[in-house]
């Protein structure tokens, strides 16, 4: 059964509306959550798009909607099209920032998918070339593998240069928008 209200004890329903949408979707950088901190990079009407808390590679980004639904099947049709025009965005957002060119774009659908929270988000995480060090590190997709905790020092700086990016995204979708006209 879909769920689409907000709900209190939802963690993305909180930072949701702890960082409202602004005109121009670049987020208000002093305004913090406490308990966990959250590193928004995007807030859109629709949208918001923030750093996974438990990444499973630096600069692991979670995308979800602002209203509260469980699956990707319960999304209303315009949250699908803001869904597909920001995926990629912050796919090239997030290679250039991290200088990583491969990546995954993952999406869970109730527990037995491995969603941890049941709000529907996209995973957009970073695959480093395997290195020595980090060949013992589990590179899995489907949300398992090895995690580890956000340092908010790192992820304060990190989610700045994000959304330093994803402005230059947006002023370049608006350049390539005033060459069609």
């Amino acid at each position: 059964m879909p769920t689409t209200s907000s709900s209190s004890s939802c963690p993305f329903c909180t930072i949701a509306h702890t960082y409202p949408p602004t005109p121009s979707t670049l987020i208000n950088p002093s305004l913090t959550l406490t308990a966990p901190s959250a590193f928004p990079i995007l807030s859109t009407p629709l949208l918001l798009a923030f750093l996974d808390i438990m990444p499973l590679a630096p600069g692991h980004l979670l995308v979800t909607t602002r209203t509260h639904h469980e699956k990707i099947s319960d999304v209303s049709e315009e949250e699908a099209i803001e869904l597909g025009l920001w995926l990629p965005r912050l796919s090239r957002v997030l290679a250039r920032t991290m200088g990583v060119w491969d990546w995954n774009i993952v999406q869970n659908n109730g527990a037995a998918a491995a969603q941890v929270v049941p709000h529907v988000h996209f995973h957009i995480i970073p695959r480093p070339a395997l290195t020595p060090e980090l060949r013992n590190r589990s590179f899995t997709m489907f949300g398992r593998g090895q995690r580890s905790e956000l340092d908010e020092e790192e992820a304060a700086e990190l989610a700045g240069r994000l959304r330093e990016e994803v402005e230059r995204e947006v002023e370049s979708a608006k350049d390539k928008e005033r060459v069609k006209l």
